[in-house]
């Protein structure tokens, strides 16, 4: 059904494999659109009242895939990525289950977005998470500006956007970014355990206090989508963007000019 996740369901539980392994599931154009597919799929399936968000390999995800960004030609359409990745964000925000995120290796950029969009984090602890697209220029996208607000308020989620540091999972649960830490090669045997607990809960006043919460949020949630999309639009057009891009493909640190 998907070339770039999988979707397996055990019982009331359920879970959602990035696979693109070579890659470290990074996100390219299909996958983003099959996340989006997958998750409001998903709005409508009330058998299943948890969810496992994992990554195949030595990866979470490491963000979008910048060898996609710059293939001259097959040039990705920001306007229908953008699409995609709002629809993303905004599906998985509303999903009637409890989402769990099992990070291992690199959670960076849009696969960070992704994690703090879940209702619970666990990392394993050689976990790298990084909101980290100041790098090649651009702005956070997947709600990453709403979900770093909503987990650690406004002058703290723009500190963390503008150094774009790459936090080891130990300092981000610090930070109030995550909520488990557990050992390496643990990350998903815990999540699995923290489900069945949920599971073992009265879920469905769990689901509905989540349903009210979210619910509260969900214009600015939409607001936020919308300046993302328009806001990442623009960053990619500009000259820091372009020597970003350039500076990473050729690994050496980047000569920004502010325009």
């Amino acid at each position: 059904m998907y070339q770039t996740i999988m979707l397996k369901k055990d019982g009331r539980l359920a879970y959602l494999t990035l696979n693109r392994p070579d890659s470290m599931n990074a996100m390219n154009a299909k996958m983003m659109g099959e996340l989006a597919d997958c998750f409001e799929s998903l709005k409508n399936d009330h058998s299943v009242h948890a969810l496992i968000i994992h990554g195949a390999g030595r990866a979470f995800s490491a963000g979008g895939d910048i060898k996609e960004m710059v293939d001259p030609e097959n040039p990705m359409d920001i306007d229908t990525v953008m699409g995609d990745v709002s629809r993303l964000a905004k599906a998985l925000y509303t999903l009637p289950q409890v989402t769990i995120a099992a990070v291992h290796g690199a959670s960076a950029g849009l696969g960070f977005s992704m994690a703090l969009a879940c209702d619970h984090v666990v990392a394993e602890e050689s976990s790298k998470l990084a909101m980290n697209f100041i790098g090649i220029g651009l702005i956070p996208d997947g709600g990453g500006h709403f979900f770093l607000k909503e987990r650690v308020g406004v002058p703290r989620a723009k500190q963390l956007i503008w150094a774009g540091q790459v936090l080891k999972a130990h300092d981000a649960l610090a930070k109030g970014l995550i909520e488990e830490v557990t050992a390496e090669g643990r990350g998903l045997e815990q999540a699995e355990k923290y489900a069945h607990e949920v599971l073992a809960s009265p879920v469905a006043a769990m689901l509905k206090s989540k349903e009210i919460l979210h619910g509260l949020k969900l214009s600015e949630l939409d607001e936020v989508l919308s300046g993302e999309a328009a806001g990442q639009s623009a960053m990619r057009k500009t000259v820091d963007h372009l020597e970003g891009i350039q500076a990473f493909v050729e690994k050496r640190k980047p000569a920004f000019k502010g325009k």
